[in-house]
């Protein structure tokens, strides 16, 4: 049954995820998988560099779709069968995307990484006519964002058919900036009606989601261990008390927002929270391959592959809870971890070392701030 696409009440009770929802974050398992494999891969085969410059377009082409279609539905899901279908036209996106993540990694071909997210975004822009046709008040703000990324979609295409290679990062990268812009763009013309409560739990999912990665690189350990009898089980142990413990900081202060522009920051800050986690388990792979002798790169670049993200999430953390409006130690706790993990890279054990690092900052942050706090942005 078709229905109209209407504007949900921002203070809905008990808005909760959807199954639908569920589903398409369960494609990006998949895709963001996909990239955490072959950065842990291309630090292993010591091209660090360009590992890290192919993840970051990746998961890029990855988060902006979740993070468009999250508040969009937070906005105006109504699950109708129109919605469902156009909803799983984006999972197929997201696959085909996934599919052409090795490519990219191995020999700069985006081709397919650039297809399927035109097919993500073509469906997001039929979602937002949608919504634009049943929704005369939120019209321009809707219209603008169907016509802002329909407009990207077409430099996208441009950019992977006729751009030299030479020109293809520096344009990417403004490209990037051109895509963010769009939803500030269109907002400015009048907010759409997202929900504070359903936004926050969607993001809190998708943590869970690439922290899966990290809790692979644990099991990584566990099984290579047993199976070619090296010791990796303090190298396990060590990867799992990271991996708690960046649970344990990101879910430490329930966030609920009601200010649009900061919202949008702490929106867009959760691509560097949600991006250096996922590095975070290819760095921990790649340790597991370093321990076993498998790894052509040097034991730095490894280490710094597991404490610089950790930092990066640090620092971004910081700014989204702590950063805004507190007082007192608390505030200082989260940068001081960042500048002690990323001393670690250079000592011994640097993996074992940052995990009883950010332990204390664990402990310290539980004494600092007692019970959970919301954190009002």
């Amino acid at each position: 049954m078709i229905r109209k696409l209407l504007a949900r009440d921002t203070a809905e009770t008990h808005r909760v995820a959807t199954p639908l929802e569920l589903l398409f974050d369960l494609s990006f398992v998949v895709a963001v998988a996909q990239a955490a494999a072959s950065l842990h891969h291309a630090v292993t085969e010591d091209h660090a560099g360009a590992g890290l410059m192919a993840f970051c377009m990746a998961f890029f082409v990855l988060w902006l779709p979740w993070l468009n279609f999250t508040w969009f539905s937070s906005a105006f899901d109504n699950d109708d069968t129109l919605y469902r279908i156009l909803t799983m036209v984006q999972i197929a996106g997201v696959l085909v995307v996934a599919s052409g993540i090795p490519a990219v990694f191995e020999r700069q071909d985006y081709r397919i990484v650039v297809g399927g997210y035109v097919v993500i975004r073509l469906a997001m822009v039929a979602h937002w006519l949608r919504a634009s046709r049943d929704n005369p008040e939120h019209r321009t703000c809707t219209r603008r964002y169907a016509g802002g990324i329909a407009f990207m979609q077409v430099v996208w295409v441009l950019w992977v058919l006729v751009v030299p290679p030479a020109l293809q990062i520096p344009l990417w990268v403004l490209f990037m900036i051109g895509e963010l812009l769009v939803p500030a763009w269109a907002e400015r013309s009048g907010a759409t009606t997202w929900h504070p409560h359903h936004i926050a739990e969607r993001h809190g999912l998708f943590t869970l989601i690439v922290l899966g990665e990290s809790i692979l690189a644990a099991t990584l350990a566990f099984q290579k261990g047993f199976d070619t009898g090296v010791n990796l089980i303090s190298l396990a142990a060590a990867s799992l008390v990271i991996v708690f413990s960046v649970w344990w900081i990101y879910f430490e202060a329930p966030t609920h927002l009601h200010n649009l522009r900061k919202a949008f920051l702490w929106g867009y800050a959760h691509l560097f929270i949600l991006g250096s986690i996922a590095a975070l388990g290819a760095g921990l792979a790649a340790s597991v391959d370093h321990d076993l002798h498998l790894s052509h790169a040097p034991g730095t670049t490894v280490a710094a592959f597991t404490t610089v993200p950790l930092a990066v999430f640090f620092l971004f953390v910081w700014y989204v809870q702590d950063c805004p409006g507190q007082d007192g130690p608390r505030r200082y706790l989260l940068p001081l971890g960042a500048v002690a993990v990323l001393a670690a890279t250079f000592g011994p054990a640097p993996i074992h070392v940052t995990a009883g690092i950010v332990l204390v900052l664990v402990v310290a942050t539980r004494l600092v701030r007692g019970a959970p706090q919301r954190v009002e942005v």
